[in-house]
């Protein structure tokens, strides 16, 4: 069973440059601070464009951890997404979506992802990782907005 985080976020600044910060490798690993993450093959530094293959590597609960995703598509300025090829995931999927209304960006992410590890792994999701994931992604939306808005 997939778990799905839906948030939206406001911006007061143009859909382009929304859409170049959300994929921009380096602004990425500033937003995730907390957890050390890095790009540490593939795209390691700019702009994410469609095909890219990263393996990012951070720091959740105590342990290191590597994700690799690849940019599944794109249409600029508008949408991009990604999915795990590889990661503590059983799967992962990130869908990035932006519109722009009278000068505000809304950035609307839909974060879905399978847990492994079955009934255990549902108890886990539950009551620890759906409420961590959704706090980490709003920490990254919140440093996009403020990266956005001051630029």
């Amino acid at each position: 069973m997939m778990t799905t985080i839906h948030l939206t976020t406001e911006i007061k600044a143009p859909i382009g440059t929304c859409f170049h910060l959300a994929k921009d490798v380096d602004v990425h690993k500033l937003s995730t601070s907390s957890t050390k993450e890095r790009a540490i093959t593939g795209r390691t530094t700019g702009l994410c464009e469609q095909g890219d293959i990263i393996t990012w590597q951070a720091k959740h609960f105590g342990l290191k951890q590597n994700l690799t995703v690849e940019i599944t598509q794109l249409n600029k300025p508008y949408f991009f997404a990604d999915k795990m090829l590889k990661g503590a995931f059983k799967s992962m999927q990130h869908q990035h979506s932006f519109e722009e209304k009278n000068g505000i960006t809304i950035m609307i992410d839909k974060f879905e992802y399978e847990v492994p590890f079955g009934i255990i792994g549902k108890i886990f999701d539950k009551f620890i990782l759906k409420n961590y994931m959704t706090r980490f992604l709003l920490e990254r939306n919140r440093i996009l907005k403020e990266f956005g808005e001051t630029r």
